[in-house]
């Protein structure tokens, strides 16, 4: 079958052995970056250095003149060339295309966006018959059907949305093996090409719709500058790639942490039956610190920089090093965040770090706000929510992915 068909979303990850050595290595990260934070704060492992406690990650993200984001290579490949701003330093053309980004992704679309998730998982929820599957069936599903028509990408011909989106992202976050390689290769022009289809498309026949590209394209229209084609077509590819493959990974993790917390399931039904999204909201955000989208994000040093500065932890990184700023250790620092293994849903903003900091915090961190507890609100809110049983009912992972989570209620 040809990838750009394929239905698997999540290609084959390690097998026996292998599998079993990546689940323990990732379960004993918790307890490994609590060593460092205590004895060795700012590890080094060959040309990486690891920072671990909460301000010195917070440093790291905040000072661009000195770690600069590694993802244009990738970028490039995906965007045929053209600059997507999560490449860029902190350039006049990197505020000038969030600028007009920000024209078109509005906050006021927040309540709608939340309604619509909100109704698409209770539709299938009710339609599961008292047994679902929550990465593909729910969460993968919700996220990118109300994605893909809010941003105005339909599916392509011949191709699936998920399987393009999660296999560019794995590219550009994960992986580059010489199989994901060759599938990047067909995947990536075939989306560019799908997009520019619809700008062409909907330029001729614009419809009544009000979304992110009938938005583009009505600035473009009127001579708005940071509109021209290639400029619309790599912002909603960016988004595409970046956005909908998320939630299918850290949404059934943060399921994950609340099934292995009773009192924490309890109080997030209680909220989810009650009506209070921004309770709910709090579990399922804390519930995701014990369980982040990955450990940490990479930087690459531009010039030598000092990190804690003054503190007897202070460190000298030489530039053309990497950086990997362990954002899961952060929301796990005692000494910023109160009782830090206690499960908290009524933590303060500043304690959570899940989409970044600084410059290159995820774009869409409002919408992801707005709408990932609704996916499991109407779940939640069935009586005797319990794991399925036997294997299927703990969350198995494919590498950095969340692959499967089966759930059973009355």
């Amino acid at each position: 079958m040809s990838v750009l068909s394929s239905t698997e979303v999540l290609r084959s990850g390690p097998k026996g052995f292998k599998r079993l050595v990546t689940q323990a290595v990732m379960g004993a990260m918790p307890f490994g970056f609590r060593l460092l934070r205590g004895l060795k704060p700012i590890p080094r492992f060959g040309k990486t250095y690891v920072v671990t406690r909460y301000d010195d990650v917070r440093e790291v993200f905040a000072t661009d003149p000195a770690f600069g984001v590694p993802y244009k290579d990738k970028l490039d490949v995906i965007m045929g060339g053209e600059p997507f701003f999560l490449g860029m330093g902190d350039t006049a053309q990197y505020r000038a295309d969030t600028a007009a980004m920000r024209k078109v992704v509005r906050p006021d679309d927040l309540p709608a966006l939340a309604a619509k998730v909100e109704a698409q998982a209770e539709a299938i929820v009710a339609g599961a018959g008292g047994r679902i599957e929550v990465v593909d069936a729910l969460v993968r599903r919700v996220t990118f059907d109300f994605l893909a028509e809010y941003f105005g990408v339909p599916a392509p011909p011949g191709g699936d949305l998920r399987v393009w989106g999660t296999r560019l992202f794995e590219y550009q976050f994960v992986a580059s093996d010489a199989p994901l390689l060759g599938e990047v290769a067909q995947i990536a022009p075939a989306l560019r090409d799908h997009i520019q289809h619809e700008i062409e498309r909907r330029r001729a026949k614009p419809g009544k719709a009000d979304d992110v590209l009938a938005r583009c394209l009505a600035l473009q229209k009127a001579g708005e500058p940071g509109f021209s084609d290639a400029q619309i077509r790599t912002a909603l590819m960016g988004f595409i790639v970046g956005g909908p493959p998320q939630p299918p990974m850290v949404v059934p993790q943060a399921m994950e942490q609340l099934l292995r917390r009773p009192d924490a399931l309890r109080g997030a039904q209680a909220a989810a039956r009650a009506g209070d999204d921004a309770l709910l909201a709090g579990y399922v955000r804390e519930a995701m610190r014990f369980d982040p989208l990955a450990p940490g994000l990479p930087r690459i040093v531009l010039k030598d920089w000092t990190v804690a500065q003054g503190t007897k932890r202070q460190r000298t990184i030489p530039a053309g090093a990497t950086v990997l700023a362990a954002f899961a250790s952060a929301m796990r620092d005692g000494r910023r965040v109160p009782d830090p293994e206690t499960f908290d849903p009524r933590r303060l903003p500043h304690e959570y770090i899940h989409f970044g900091y600084g410059l290159h915090q995820c774009f869409g961190i409002h919408i992801n706000n707005a709408t990932l507890h609704l996916m499991l609100k109407p779940l939640l809110r069935r009586d005797n929510l319990r794991r399925a049983p036997g294997a299927a009912g703990r969350l198995r992972k494919n590498g950095a992915f969340a692959e499967a989570l089966t759930v059973e209620f009355d």
